[in-house]
């Protein structure tokens, strides 16, 4: 186990030349020539310590001039691949894997497919996210809808909601995140009657959908949080 950390290590710490690299735009007035690390930095905008952390990952290789480090066209290109995918939001570990095919490339358009294959697949994941982003800030914009509404006067003494004892089940699955499918199984029925009794519950806390419902039988403790 101890021998493949090691290999794996050594892996990330040097990687060879990719001979194929997708055309990238290189950054604006950048000098002729090889960099020294400062120039680097600078012209992508990143500091000493990000490219000695791609180094150590195998993202990026340096070669020495005496004590200074410097980059060739190559390797500017490369960073160039990196940081385009860092600033996607990329994983490093999904980065290596990248440049390992192109690495594996036989030609230019087999390079380029391969970094097209992984844009497309890290916009599929962004799309994911954004549909998850949209649909909690729904959520969120519903309570605070909820929340900022006038307050309706309740009898201490009694709860503002008479449930029956099956209503009161499905409301507790439905703070649970339970979706109507899965609380008509727990309940042994109909996925329809399940909707309807969903509606006599929100109509009974003077909702207009369930997280309006939930929030305010949480409130009131009638349902645990």
């Amino acid at each position: 186990m101890a021998g493949a950390s090691k290999k794996a290590e050594a892996r990330d710490g040097e990687r060879k030349s990719i001979r194929f690299l997708p055309i990238m735009p290189l950054p604006d007035n950048l000098p002729e020539g090889r960099l020294a690390i400062a120039d680097m930095a600078n012209a992508f905008g990143v500091t000493h310590r990000t490219l000695h952390f791609y180094e150590e990952k195998g993202l990026l290789t340096a070669t020495r001039v005496g004590p200074m480090r410097v980059y060739g066209q190559g390797e500017i290109h490369q960073m160039a691949v990196v940081n385009t995918c860092r600033e996607t939001g990329m994983p490093v570990a999904v980065i290596q894997e990248l440049l390992e095919q192109l690495s594996a490339a036989q030609t230019q358009d087999e390079a380029d497919f391969v970094f097209q294959s992984a844009m497309l697949a890290r916009k599929r994941e962004l799309a994911a996210q954004q549909s998850t982003i949209r649909r909690q800030m729904q959520q969120i914009n519903e309570l605070l809808d909820f929340a900022s509404a006038p307050e309706i006067e309740v009898n201490d003494n009694a709860p503002p909601a008479h449930l029956t004892s099956v209503e009161l089940r499905c409301l507790e699955l439905m703070t649970e995140g339970y979706p109507t499918s899965r609380i008509a199984r727990a309940l042994d029925m109909e996925p329809g009657e399940v909707q309807v009794m969903e509606k006599t519950i929100i109509g009974k806390f003077n909702g207009n959908n369930r997280f309006q419902a939930i929030a305010k039988a949480v409130m009131l403790g009638i349902v645990g949080h």
